[in-house]
Protein backbone atom coordinates (compact mmCIF):
# COMPACT_ATOMS: atom_id res chain seq x y z
CA UNK A 1 0.00 0.00 0.00
CA UNK A 2 2.65 2.46 0.85
CA UNK A 3 4.75 1.57 -2.08
CA UNK A 4 1.90 2.11 -4.74
CA UNK A 5 0.49 5.28 -2.86
CA UNK A 6 4.12 6.99 -2.92
CA UNK A 7 5.29 5.89 -6.50
CA UNK A 8 2.31 7.87 -7.69
CA UNK A 9 2.56 10.52 -6.04
CA UNK A 10 6.43 10.42 -7.01
CA UNK A 11 4.91 11.15 -10.46
CA UNK A 12 4.03 14.14 -9.72
CA UNK A 13 7.60 15.64 -8.50
CA UNK A 14 9.59 17.37 -10.83
CA UNK A 15 13.31 17.39 -10.79
CA UNK A 16 13.80 21.32 -11.15
CA UNK A 17 11.71 22.22 -8.74
CA UNK A 18 12.72 19.36 -5.74
CA UNK A 19 16.57 20.65 -6.27
CA UNK A 20 15.07 24.10 -5.53
CA UNK A 21 13.38 22.53 -1.92
CA UNK A 22 16.30 21.12 -1.73
CA UNK A 23 18.66 24.61 -2.16
CA UNK A 24 16.53 26.83 -0.42
CA UNK A 25 15.07 24.80 2.36
CA UNK A 26 12.82 27.15 4.23
CA UNK A 27 9.42 25.57 4.02
CA UNK A 28 11.58 22.11 4.53
CA UNK A 29 12.60 24.03 7.82
CA UNK A 30 9.40 25.40 8.75
CA UNK A 31 7.45 21.93 8.21
CA UNK A 32 9.87 20.11 10.55
CA UNK A 33 9.76 22.91 13.34
CA UNK A 34 5.99 22.20 13.43
CA UNK A 35 6.95 18.31 13.43
CA UNK A 36 9.30 17.86 15.92
CA UNK A 37 8.65 20.87 17.92
CA UNK A 38 4.82 21.74 17.67
CA UNK A 39 2.97 18.17 17.91
CA UNK A 40 5.47 16.52 20.58
CA UNK A 41 4.39 20.06 22.53
CA UNK A 42 0.70 19.58 21.96
CA UNK A 43 0.80 15.74 23.01
CA UNK A 44 2.29 16.71 26.22
CA UNK A 45 0.21 19.80 26.92
CA UNK A 46 -3.10 17.44 25.86
CA UNK A 47 -1.86 14.68 27.91
CA UNK A 48 -1.29 16.62 31.23
CA UNK A 49 -4.36 19.01 30.62
CA UNK A 50 -6.62 15.28 30.11
CA UNK A 51 -4.99 13.73 32.85
CA UNK A 52 -4.66 9.99 30.96
CA UNK A 53 -3.31 7.12 32.59
CA UNK A 54 0.85 6.38 31.75
CA UNK A 55 0.54 4.62 29.30
CA UNK A 56 -1.81 6.40 27.51
CA UNK A 57 0.54 9.53 27.73
CA UNK A 58 2.98 7.75 26.70
CA UNK A 59 0.98 6.41 23.26
CA UNK A 60 -0.33 10.27 23.32
CA UNK A 61 3.39 11.49 22.99
CA UNK A 62 4.48 9.01 20.14
CA UNK A 63 1.34 9.29 17.95
CA UNK A 64 2.66 13.46 18.10
CA UNK A 65 6.44 12.16 17.68
CA UNK A 66 5.82 10.39 14.90
CA UNK A 67 6.95 11.53 11.17
CA UNK A 68 4.88 12.89 8.58
CA UNK A 69 2.93 9.63 6.76
CA UNK A 70 1.39 9.18 3.33
CA UNK A 71 -1.87 10.29 4.07
CA UNK A 72 -0.49 14.18 4.23
CA UNK A 73 0.55 13.37 0.58
CA UNK A 74 -2.60 12.92 -0.96
CA UNK A 75 -4.60 15.11 1.15
CA UNK A 76 -2.25 17.56 0.19
CA UNK A 77 -2.84 16.55 -3.56
CA UNK A 78 -6.54 17.16 -3.38
CA UNK A 79 -5.67 20.47 -1.58
CA UNK A 80 -3.59 21.90 -4.66
CA UNK A 81 -0.40 22.22 -2.56
CA UNK A 82 3.20 21.43 -3.04
CA UNK A 83 3.48 18.15 -4.21
CA UNK A 84 7.47 18.35 -4.51
CA UNK A 85 7.58 20.20 -0.79
CA UNK A 86 5.25 16.95 0.50
CA UNK A 87 7.08 14.54 -0.68
CA UNK A 88 10.08 16.11 0.27
CA UNK A 89 8.83 16.78 3.93
CA UNK A 90 7.72 13.62 4.17
CA UNK A 91 11.12 12.45 3.34
CA UNK A 92 12.98 14.41 5.53
CA UNK A 93 10.90 13.90 8.66
CA UNK A 94 10.88 9.86 8.40
CA UNK A 95 14.83 10.16 8.00
CA UNK A 96 14.81 12.92 11.43
CA UNK A 97 12.43 10.58 13.20
CA UNK A 98 15.06 7.65 13.46
CA UNK A 99 16.57 10.00 15.87
CA UNK A 100 13.56 12.57 16.69
CA UNK A 101 11.45 9.88 17.93
CA UNK A 102 13.08 8.45 20.77
CA UNK A 103 14.30 11.76 21.88
CA UNK A 104 10.48 13.38 21.81
CA UNK A 105 9.64 10.92 23.80
CA UNK A 106 12.89 10.38 26.05
CA UNK A 107 12.12 14.36 26.94
CA UNK A 108 8.16 14.76 27.29
CA UNK A 109 7.17 10.76 28.55
CA UNK A 110 9.73 10.28 31.36
CA UNK A 111 7.13 12.29 33.36
CA UNK A 112 5.05 9.30 33.49
CA UNK A 113 7.29 6.23 32.77
CA UNK A 114 10.83 5.79 32.59
CA UNK A 115 13.07 5.67 29.14
CA UNK A 116 14.04 1.97 29.51
CA UNK A 117 10.41 0.79 29.16
CA UNK A 118 10.40 2.29 25.49
CA UNK A 119 11.43 -0.11 22.85
CA UNK A 120 12.13 2.32 19.99
CA UNK A 121 11.44 -0.25 17.06
CA UNK A 122 14.39 1.44 14.45
CA UNK A 123 13.87 -1.57 11.93
CA UNK A 124 10.35 -0.86 10.97
CA UNK A 125 11.43 2.56 10.84
CA UNK A 126 14.41 2.04 8.43
CA UNK A 127 12.00 -0.24 6.48
CA UNK A 128 9.32 2.51 6.37
CA UNK A 129 12.17 4.76 4.99
CA UNK A 130 13.18 2.58 2.63
CA UNK A 131 9.72 1.70 1.54
CA UNK A 132 8.99 5.76 0.91
CA UNK A 133 11.92 6.59 -0.82
CA UNK A 134 12.46 3.63 -3.60
CA UNK A 135 9.03 4.26 -4.59
CA UNK A 136 9.21 8.04 -4.74
CA UNK A 137 12.24 7.97 -6.72
CA UNK A 138 10.99 5.28 -9.22
CA UNK A 139 7.81 7.95 -9.53
CA UNK A 140 10.32 10.94 -10.26
CA UNK A 141 12.17 8.78 -12.72
CA UNK A 142 9.20 7.98 -14.69
CA UNK A 143 7.58 11.36 -14.92
CA UNK A 144 10.96 12.24 -16.08
CA UNK A 145 11.09 10.03 -19.01
CA UNK A 146 7.62 9.74 -19.64
CA UNK A 147 5.36 12.59 -18.62
CA UNK A 148 2.22 11.40 -20.25
CA UNK A 149 1.97 8.51 -18.70
CA UNK A 150 3.06 10.05 -15.29
CA UNK A 151 -0.29 11.78 -15.26
CA UNK A 152 -2.39 8.61 -15.77
CA UNK A 153 -0.80 6.74 -13.10
CA UNK A 154 -1.25 9.17 -10.60
CA UNK A 155 -4.89 9.28 -11.24
CA UNK A 156 -5.13 5.76 -11.30
CA UNK A 157 -2.41 5.00 -8.46
CA UNK A 158 -4.30 7.62 -6.08
CA UNK A 159 -7.40 6.17 -6.08
CA UNK A 160 -6.26 2.83 -5.63
CA UNK A 161 -4.24 4.16 -2.57
CA UNK A 162 -6.67 6.55 -1.01
CA UNK A 163 -8.92 3.09 -1.47
CA UNK A 164 -6.68 0.65 0.25
CA UNK A 165 -6.00 3.19 3.16
CA UNK A 166 -9.78 3.08 3.53
CA UNK A 167 -9.39 -0.62 4.05
CA UNK A 168 -6.88 -0.99 6.16
CA UNK A 169 -8.52 1.14 8.39
CA UNK A 170 -11.35 -0.38 8.44
CA UNK A 171 -9.61 -3.97 9.03
CA UNK A 172 -7.95 -2.59 11.59
CA UNK A 173 -10.77 -1.20 13.62
CA UNK A 174 -12.42 -4.65 13.09
CA UNK A 175 -9.37 -6.53 13.93
CA UNK A 176 -8.75 -4.36 17.38
CA UNK A 177 -12.30 -3.95 18.52
CA UNK A 178 -12.25 -4.01 22.21
CA UNK A 179 -9.60 -1.56 22.08
CA UNK A 180 -12.36 1.07 20.93
CA UNK A 181 -13.93 0.57 24.39
CA UNK A 182 -11.64 3.13 26.02
CA UNK A 183 -11.87 6.28 27.79
CA UNK A 184 -14.13 9.05 26.51
CA UNK A 185 -10.57 11.38 27.18
CA UNK A 186 -8.63 9.19 24.03
CA UNK A 187 -11.87 9.87 21.94
CA UNK A 188 -11.56 14.01 22.46
CA UNK A 189 -7.96 14.18 22.53
CA UNK A 190 -8.05 12.14 18.90
CA UNK A 191 -10.66 14.66 18.03
CA UNK A 192 -8.34 17.90 18.75
CA UNK A 193 -4.96 16.62 18.13
CA UNK A 194 -5.48 16.48 14.26
CA UNK A 195 -7.09 19.80 14.24
CA UNK A 196 -4.37 21.29 16.69
CA UNK A 197 -1.63 20.27 14.08
CA UNK A 198 -3.66 21.76 11.37
CA UNK A 199 -4.41 24.58 12.73
CA UNK A 200 -0.99 25.35 14.14
CA UNK A 201 1.02 24.39 10.85
CA UNK A 202 -1.30 26.21 8.53
CA UNK A 203 -0.86 29.65 11.27
CA UNK A 204 3.19 29.26 11.64
CA UNK A 205 3.54 29.04 7.90
CA UNK A 206 1.21 32.27 7.14
CA UNK A 207 3.36 34.17 10.13
CA UNK A 208 6.49 32.93 8.37
CA UNK A 209 4.99 34.65 5.06
CA UNK A 210 5.26 31.78 3.24
CA UNK A 211 3.17 31.09 -0.28
CA UNK A 212 -0.83 29.98 0.02
CA UNK A 213 0.50 26.91 -1.49
CA UNK A 214 2.84 25.91 0.98
CA UNK A 215 0.80 26.72 3.66
CA UNK A 216 -1.71 24.18 3.00
CA UNK A 217 0.82 21.60 2.62
CA UNK A 218 2.82 22.22 5.82
CA UNK A 219 -0.32 22.25 7.40
CA UNK A 220 -1.07 18.55 6.46
CA UNK A 221 2.61 17.69 6.89
CA UNK A 222 1.87 18.80 10.45
CA UNK A 223 -1.15 17.10 11.64
CA UNK A 224 -1.49 14.18 9.40
CA UNK A 225 1.57 11.95 11.13
CA UNK A 226 2.18 8.04 10.74
CA UNK A 227 -0.30 5.85 12.09
CA UNK A 228 1.48 3.08 10.75
CA UNK A 229 5.09 3.69 12.69
CA UNK A 230 3.18 4.68 15.60
CA UNK A 231 1.44 1.31 15.83
CA UNK A 232 4.10 -0.79 15.23
CA UNK A 233 6.28 1.46 18.19
CA UNK A 234 3.51 0.84 20.64
CA UNK A 235 3.53 -2.82 19.63
CA UNK A 236 6.88 -3.44 20.37
CA UNK A 237 6.59 -1.62 23.74
CA UNK A 238 3.96 -2.86 25.79
CA UNK A 239 3.57 -5.98 26.77
CA UNK A 240 -0.14 -7.54 25.54
CA UNK A 241 -2.13 -6.79 28.66
CA UNK A 242 -1.30 -3.46 28.23
CA UNK A 243 -1.63 -3.23 24.30
CA UNK A 244 -5.42 -2.49 24.33
CA UNK A 245 -5.50 0.39 26.38
CA UNK A 246 -2.60 1.80 24.19
CA UNK A 247 -3.25 0.96 20.92
CA UNK A 248 -7.03 2.44 20.95
CA UNK A 249 -5.50 6.09 20.49
CA UNK A 250 -3.70 5.55 17.13
CA UNK A 251 -6.98 4.07 15.84
CA UNK A 252 -8.98 7.17 17.04
CA UNK A 253 -5.85 9.33 16.02
CA UNK A 254 -5.82 7.88 12.23
CA UNK A 255 -9.66 8.22 11.89
CA UNK A 256 -10.65 11.74 13.10
CA UNK A 257 -7.22 12.35 11.34
CA UNK A 258 -8.23 11.14 7.76
CA UNK A 259 -12.35 12.67 8.92
CA UNK A 260 -10.61 16.20 9.37
CA UNK A 261 -8.71 15.93 6.38
CA UNK A 262 -11.25 14.91 4.16
CA UNK A 263 -14.01 17.71 5.39
CA UNK A 264 -10.92 19.99 4.80
CA UNK A 265 -11.01 18.91 1.43
CA UNK A 266 -14.84 19.41 0.74
CA UNK A 267 -14.35 22.36 1.97
CA UNK A 268 -11.49 23.91 -0.29
CA UNK A 269 -13.48 22.32 -3.25
CA UNK A 270 -16.72 24.12 -2.43
CA UNK A 271 -14.76 26.92 -2.68
CA UNK A 272 -12.59 26.34 -5.29
CA UNK A 273 -15.69 25.95 -7.70
CA UNK A 274 -17.57 28.64 -6.31
CA UNK A 275 -14.77 31.13 -6.87
CA UNK A 276 -14.32 29.77 -10.15
CA UNK A 277 -17.85 30.57 -10.68
CA UNK A 278 -17.65 33.62 -10.23
CA UNK A 279 -14.49 34.62 -12.01
CA UNK A 280 -16.44 32.91 -14.53
CA UNK A 281 -19.24 35.10 -14.53
CA UNK A 282 -17.55 38.64 -14.12
CA UNK A 283 -15.09 37.37 -17.09
CA UNK A 284 -18.83 37.06 -19.17
CA UNK A 285 -19.71 40.07 -17.85
CA UNK A 286 -17.08 42.38 -18.96
CA UNK A 287 -17.43 42.09 -22.83
CA UNK A 288 -21.18 43.67 -22.37
CA UNK A 289 -20.06 46.13 -19.42
CA UNK A 290 -17.27 47.57 -22.28
CA UNK A 291 -19.77 46.93 -25.21
CA UNK A 292 -22.01 48.92 -23.09
CA UNK A 293 -19.96 51.74 -22.47
CA UNK A 294 -18.51 51.88 -26.05
CA UNK A 295 -22.52 52.60 -27.08
CA UNK A 296 -23.22 54.80 -24.77
CA UNK A 297 -21.42 58.06 -26.02
CA UNK A 298 -22.52 57.39 -29.99
CA UNK A 299 -25.91 57.23 -28.13
CA UNK A 300 -25.23 60.56 -26.30
CA UNK A 301 -23.96 62.03 -29.39
CA UNK A 302 -26.62 61.59 -31.35
CA UNK A 303 -29.34 63.16 -28.95
CA UNK A 304 -27.11 66.52 -29.05
CA UNK A 305 -27.50 66.53 -32.75
CA UNK A 306 -30.82 66.17 -32.82
CA UNK A 307 -31.76 69.06 -30.40
CA UNK A 308 -29.53 71.13 -32.23
CA UNK A 309 -30.93 70.82 -35.59
CA UNK A 310 -34.09 71.17 -34.15
CA UNK A 311 -33.06 74.44 -32.90
CA UNK A 312 -31.73 76.09 -35.82
CA UNK A 313 -34.85 74.69 -37.48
Amino acid sequence: MLALVVFSLGCTVEVPRLCCHLRRPWGILVGLLCQFGLMPLAAYLLASGFAVEPVQAVAIITMGSCPGGVISNIITYWLDGDMDLSITMTSCSTVLGMGMMPLCVYIYAHVWVEAGRIQIPYLNIGIALIALVIPVACGVAVNYKWPKAAKCILRAGSAVGGLMLLLVGLASALLYGGSWQTDSSLVIIGFIFPLVGYGAGFLIAVILRQPWQRCRTIAMETGAQNVQICSTMLQLSFPPAQLSAVFAFPLIYGSFQLLNALLLVAAYQIYKHVHLWRSADVSARQPRIAANVQAAPSQHGSGIEELCFSKVQ
